[in-house]
């Protein structure tokens, strides 16, 4: 092992340009690899927000609207066997809910001197199929400004997740399967500049896994170098979208993105085990034309 290593990095550095060609090869394709990751979690968890969204019927009232209408309201509704239960929503305590969504940049809603937001009934149905009755049912209501309602929404988003993580999976397998002809045909170069020592080797004895082991190291080398280049990368630019566009997500669907330091970390489990994988396998790959097996 320790001569492994040894050889491994002296060829590294040796074959400077290659390795350099190779890490910038493999980094792009994670990078994109990353990219893709970051859309499928986000879309998967606004689709998850909105389903729960879907769940919940908010009903909006007019400022003019007293309590005992909205009380009224509210008895019905609950007679009804598609619903759960009923709770009336403040305008007060719907800008306490709303200051939450916006974290450390709360402030800002501070600054409007009168609340905008209405006061609300908040129907959570037993299942989705009832929610269309639930819905007609308040919109027979006198006293209701808006319902708040998603349901085709909903369904064409989760379709485009769908969509989204199939085509992100089959991207993937292309991306990684060119990884590893790039790697392997890295590692190749290599052993047919070595060919000779090889033979050498082979003649006094020494084993395919011995004369392996510095090849299989460097190609995983090369795989950890761009798995931290990646995830560096996809996490500084992940950082600059939530800064510039965190905000605005949360005003327009009322959820944010997933947290960086969630997802830089599972990155870069995922780009350590896919760097690793494909430098071991564009390795093996590439000594099996030289080696018996």
């Amino acid at each position: 092992m320790s001569y492994s290593i040894k050889q491994a990095v002296k060829q590294f550095f040796r074959n400077g340009a290659m390795s350099t060609a190779s890490v910038f090869s493999i980094s792009a394709i994670l990078l994109i690899l990353g990219f893709f990751f970051l859309l499928v979690v986000n879309v998967t968890n606004i689709a998850e927000s909105v389903k729960k969204d879907f769940d919940t019927i908010q009903i909006y009232l007019l400022d003019s609207t007293e309590y005992a209408l909205s009380d009224s309201m509210m008895k019905k509704l609950n007679l009804m066997p598609e619903v759960l239960d009923v709770n009336y929503l403040t305008k007060e305590q719907a800008m306490e809910d709303f200051k939450k969504l916006f974290g450390d940049k709360a402030y800002l809603l501070e600054m409007r001197q009168e609340n905008p937001l209405p006061n609300s009934i908040v129907v959570r149905v037993t299942n989705i199929e009832g929610v269309d009755a639930v819905v007609a049912r308040a919109r027979s209501f006198d006293g209701v400004e808006g319902i708040k309602y998603y349901k085709e929404a909903v369904n064409r988003l989760i379709r485009f997740t769908n969509f989204i993580q199939v085509g992100a999976l089959a991207l993937i397998l292309f991306l990684v399967v060119i990884s590893v002809v790039v790697v392997s045909n890295t590692i190749k170069l290599t052993v047919v500049a070595r060919d000779r020592e090889i033979g050498i080797m082979k003649y006094i004895g020494a084993t395919n896994w011995f004369i392996r082991g510095p090849f299989l190291v460097e190609g995983i080398l090369i795989g950890l170098v761009s798995a931290v280049v990646s995830a560096f990368v996809v996490g500084f630019v992940y950082a600059k979208i939530i800064e510039l566009f965190g905000t605005d997500l949360i005003v327009m669907l009322s959820t944010g993105f997933v947290p960086l330091r969630f997802m830089v970390g599972n990155l870069a489990v995922i780009f350590t085990a896919l760097g690793v994988s494909i430098g071991a396998c564009g390795s093996i790959i590439s000594m099996r034309r030289f080696l018996d097996t």
